[in-house]
């Protein structure tokens, strides 16, 4: 791919406007999956009677999008991101046609694994695009408008997803987004064509083979940890020696073949593993804390179901601005990893503070906090990508992009396993009895919890609540990685 010229600013926001339509729909579909397919969930459940099964309608569309991220990088730098994205539309449609008329679990999964590849493909062509569109200082001036299709989409995505479900049934998350599909793939019709680079490449099957065993593997290693069981364990262990012989394997093949799925020189420059260690890190955390923090407001805080969400909504609205802020940072000044070497540092030490006085600060503070929080990590969101695609070059934006893009797909996963598993294994080690009533309790739902007499209920809570300090100590730690990192970034302007 060429690189792209020297804009001057007007060039480089006409530039950007004629490619927004596509980044925007390819952001926007994989942004809003996550919530609005949570909330049809229980329906899905029902109607199939897969209760204890029903979360891999989430987990399959995980792997296949985390499969996806390399591969469609390679293929874009290749072939050209347009032609990709074409394909990317087409399998994330076909998948939301299959999902919706899926006449069994079984098919249901299918069709969610077809979405997961589209939905891949959709992201890391889509943040591909933006460093194939503009200059790197300028591309943080531009981060506004994706970080206002990330916020619509978590917003929008619970509230259309519940209406959905309960006006037409389950289907109608799936077949509702078709027409954004089609205008997603109408946009990226109308993208120029550009010089290809992709003669004589030979797609690397055998990594991606070996990429793919080493995801499903990992993630079935991340969902065993959760359980909490002695048998659970021990598949864990199978799961994540399975996962190690894979990346061993990975790592020997991808130093012997011509065109590598992960070139590993790439993946050791030292700007690109560290940021894509913080972005792992980052995100894991930011997925746990918006996983387990309704629980925490509702069992230990005492704070009623309808209000939750409103206590959340600071945190929803921090990592916004904290992007613009730093976005429009770079843009002015090129210096890159300041600001989120001192907002992620600044975020080790809130979580720190939290894991000592959470459970004495007034609730009518908490949510600024985490709203701060939630700022300081967004401080790093604007840069990493266009670091890591400075750090590449023009010929492998694909490629560094969609190591970002696994890394997070990672984080997240491990991050909500990791500290899931502190919070209930700190409540079980304390009281092993009253965990496992708690675990059942709340396998029978919100309104068993609140069934419950007062007295039990609140020895609930105090042994919840150290579980808590024990994750936000965790979450800390996380934090603190990923400020180091960021502190140790060498590529310090863009």
């Amino acid at each position: 791919m060429t690189p792209p010229p020297a804009f001057s600013p007007a060039e480089a926001r006409r530039s950007f406007l004629r490619a927004f339509p596509t980044i925007a729909v390819a952001i926007f579909i994989p942004a809003i999956d996550t919530t609005i397919t949570a909330t049809a969930l229980p329906a899905m459940a029902a109607e199939f009677g897969v209760v204890e099964r029903i979360s891999w309608v989430v987990v399959a569309y995980l792997i296949a999008a985390t499969i996806a991220a390399p591969v469609f990088g390679r293929l874009g730098d290749a072939f050209g991101r347009r032609r990709m994205l074409l394909l990317g539309f087409a399998m994330q449609g076909l998948g939301m046609l299959a999902a919706g008329l899926a006449p069994s679990f079984e098919a249901l999964l299918a069709a969610r694994l077809l979405q997961g590849f589209g939905g891949g493909a959709l992201l890391t062509l889509a943040m591909a695009l933006i460093g194939e569109s503009l200059p790197p200082r300028e591309r943080g001036r531009y981060q506004g408008y994706l970080v206002a299709c990330f916020m619509s989409a978590s917003a929008t995505g619970p509230l259309a997803g519940g209406w959905l479900t309960q006006a037409f049934g389950w289907p109608a998350v799936f077949l509702a987004g078709l027409p954004l599909v089609i205008l997603g793939a109408l946009a990226a019709y109308t993208l120029p064509r550009r010089p290809l680079s992709g003669a004589g490449f030979r797609f690397d099957l055998p990594g991606t083979l070996l990429f793919a065993v080493f995801v499903v593997t990992l993630v079935l290693m991340l969902d065993r940890i959760q359980a909490l069981r002695w048998d659970a364990a021990v598949w864990a262990a199978v799961f994540g020696l399975m996962a190690l012989g894979a990346l061993l394997a990975l790592g020997f093949v991808e130093r012997r073949v011509p065109d590598p799925l992960l070139p590993l020189p790439l993946l050791a420059h030292p700007a690109i593993w560290r940021l894509s260690i913080l972005s792992a890190c980052v995100q894991g955390v930011l997925v746990a804390l918006i996983s387990f923090l309704p629980l925490y407001l509702y069992a230990v805080r005492d704070v009623p179901l309808a209000t939750v969400g409103v206590l959340l909504l600071p945190m929803s609205v921090g990592g916004g601005v904290g992007a613009l802020i730093s976005g429009q940072f770079m843009a002015r000044t090129g210096r890159n990893m300041l600001l989120p070497s001192i907002g992620l540092t600044a975020s080790a030490v809130l979580l720190s503070g939290l894991a000592f006085v959470a459970q004495d600060i007034p609730l009518a503070w908490l949510p600024w906090v985490l709203g701060v929080v939630s700022f300081c990590f967004g401080t790093s969101f604007p840069v990493v990508q266009t670091t890591v695609q400075v750090a590449a070059g023009p010929g492998q934006l694909g490629v560094a992009t969609a190591s970002v893009q696994f890394m997070r797909n990672l984080g997240s996963a491990a991050g909500t396993a990791i500290l899931g598993t502190v919070i209930f294994g700190s409540f079980a080690l304390a009281d092993a009895a009253l965990a496992e009533r708690f675990a059942s309790v709340l396998r029978g739902g919100r309104e068993a919890l609140a069934a419950l007499p007062v007295l039990e209920r609140a020895a609930m809570a105090a042994g919840l609540s150290g579980g808590y300090r024990a994750m936000f100590a965790g979450a800390a730690a996380i934090m603190a990685l990923a400020a180091v990192m960021a502190w140790r970034v060498p590529l310090r302007r863009v």
